[in-house]
């Protein structure tokens, strides 16, 4: 509705985790780095995890597309609210397994066994990657992907697991220490702060084709006073004020679009705390 009234060739602050859009911050570039380590010297595994909304999802696509085309085949499991044999199920069937529903769990291991196996022969890797892993529930899940991890040979894993969560993950695997053990490598992505989060208004502005600025100094201050920096917060905020800007016919977005805004969503100034 307002790409044509702000000359973009598109929306800027779509909420869809789009890897074209993603700031490279020094955290995402760090956290980046780990999970690429993590994979391409075959550690075993590796916890990543952050705060609602700042960029945990996008990262795991930039980090996919990655391995995309190389000698990785991954699973990756977007719901895992599931019992240890229904994750293995999925797991199977996203490697190429087939769908072995009705198959007892020594056989769904077995099926997994020589899965792994195939793949070392062929020159290729195993990586399960496990986002929002904080919403499984059963603690026989969790320990079944510890047991996954004793997969191995004398001196390499056969399966990287990759654990993706909101902060809370890591309490519940305080809970399970055998586990946690394992997570040896690990990162938790934190809000940007003030002048990365004018940085990641600009970046994405430039990518949907903006030909010059679109909310002056003292708006960006108010949304990152109201988002606290947290990426998913941001591209609402500044979503809807491109549209009220529009509605308004502003030529910039300045302080006042943000306040009715945030007014608008009950937004409060937001206060967080660095992991």
């Amino acid at each position: 509705m307002y790409i044509e009234y702000w000359n973009l060739k598109e929306k800027p602050f779509e909420l869809t985790p789009d890897p074209r859009y993603v700031y490279y911050s020094k955290q995402i570039e760090e956290a980046l780095m780990r999970l690429i380590y993590t994979v391409q010297d075959m550690k075993g595994a590796m916890l990543l995890t952050g705060m609602y909304g700042c960029g945990k999802t996008v990262l795991s696509r930039v980090f996919l597309n990655e391995l995309v085309g190389t000698k990785f085949q991954v699973a990756l499991i977007t719901n895992p609210r599931l019992t240890a044999n229904e994750l293995l199920v999925e797991i199977i069937y996203q490697l190429g397994g087939g769908l072995l529903k009705d198959e007892a769990k020594g056989q769904l291991l077995r099926v997994f066994n020589e899965m792994l196996y195939a793949n070392l022969n062929r020159g290729k890797e195993t990586v399960l990657v496990i986002d929002e892993a904080q919403s499984i529930e059963d603690l026989e899940t969790f320990e079944e992907l510890r047991l996954l991890l004793n997969y191995q040979q004398n001196d390499r894993f056969l399966l990287t697991l990759i654990l993706v969560g909101q902060t809370e993950l890591r309490k519940r695997l305080k809970e399970l220490p055998q586990l946690n053990q394992r997570l040896l490598i690990e990162y938790h992505l934190n809000p940007l702060d003030e002048q990365e989060t004018q940085n990641y208004l600009e970046h994405r502005l430039k990518i949907a084709g903006a030909q010059k600025p679109l909310f002056d100094t003292n708006a960006k201050k108010l949304i990152y006073r109201y988002s606290g920096g947290i990426p998913r917060v941001i591209n609402g905020v500044c979503d809807i004020s491109l549209l009220e800007g529009f509605v308004n016919q502003k030529e910039i977005v300045d302080e006042n679009i943000i306040k009715k805004v945030v007014k608008d969503s009950n937004l409060e100034p937001a206060i967080w705390t660095r992991a």
